[in-house]
């Protein structure tokens, strides 16, 4: 099987390697700028996922979302899509690694979202994200994390912490929470959750973004199982045509599994290792 891989996308993907190795999982919470020659500065809006694929659902959040704060909290918002080095533990099992997640991000939001980049990880909890970008870059001044209402559930669900009411006092010293709707659940289900007496006191951190009815069902999920160009990118649709990352994998005759896009990414692998 013949793998062509695209020398600038060969460098491109050292540079990205060099800095995921500087996100150490065992250190303090810190963050890194995906694109070269770039620093965290003023008002910022974070929108952290698996991206796996980028749709055009999560586009459009990132567009309304820094429309909404300038429209209300004026100044002029730069928003970044955001992963986490911790996801590559899932790629043998959701495909697509995290390198061709980033350099498709890279190309997507040049395209589609004016004012926009990409932070890398070394923890996944938002709290810890927040301290991240507070003490790698201190210029930061507002910050707001971008969620889904899927997101916001579980944020305020008090079955994932062990004093939920500490940790989110905590999270919102540091940031601020915008929340787009998915499938019914909107701005009044939004209301209707934070007018419960447990959540009250944080409803003053939490603020809804608008968003299209044609975005509110679209996710990756749906995109790597249905592959349908009308929920992704034209680049994302046609680099998942060409490598196949969600294709199940094929048995050889050597008993080994494997196919084009694992093929691929083992010569990417290689030709970075040198």
């Amino acid at each position: 099987m013949t793998i062509h891989i695209d020398p600038h996308l060969i460098q491109h993907y050292k540079h990205v390697n060099c800095l995921l190795a500087r996100l150490d999982l065992r250190a303090e919470p810190w963050a890194v700028v995906a694109s070269e020659r770039r620093e965290l500065r003023g008002d910022i809006i974070v929108f952290p996922g698996s991206f796996n694929p980028p749709t055009l659902a999560h586009l459009a959040m990132l567009r309304s979302a820094r429309d909404l704060a300038e429209r209300h909290d004026g100044g002029h918002w730069r928003v970044y899509i955001a992963l986490s080095k911790q996801i590559i533990d899932k790629e043998t099992v959701e495909r697509m690694t995290l390198l061709d997640r980033v350099g498709l991000l890279e190309g997507v939001l040049a395209g589609y979202v004016r004012h926009a980049g990409i932070v890398l990880f070394n923890r996944g909890l938002y709290v810890e994200q927040a301290q991240g970008i507070r003490a790698a870059f201190p210029q930061v001044q507002r910050l707001s994390f971008l969620v889904g209402f899927d997101k916001i559930l579980q944020i305020l669900d008090p079955r994932y912490y062990t004093e939920r009411d500490t940790a989110l006092r905590e999270l919102f010293a540091l940031a601020r929470l915008l929340v787009a709707p998915r499938g019914g659940d909107g701005a009044r289900e939004l209301q209707a959750l934070l007018a419960r007496a447990e959540n009250r006191p944080f409803a003053g951190f939490i603020r809804p973004i608008p968003l299209e009815e044609r975005y509110r069902e679209i996710s990756s999920t749906r995109a790597r199982a249905e592959g349908r160009l009308d929920d992704l990118p034209r680049e994302v649709y046609d680099f998942i045509q060409r490598t196949q990352p969600y294709a199940p994998l094929l048995r050889q005759t050597d008993g080994l599994e494997r196919d084009l896009y694992t093929s691929r990414t083992q010569a990417l692998q290689n030709l970075l290792a040198t």
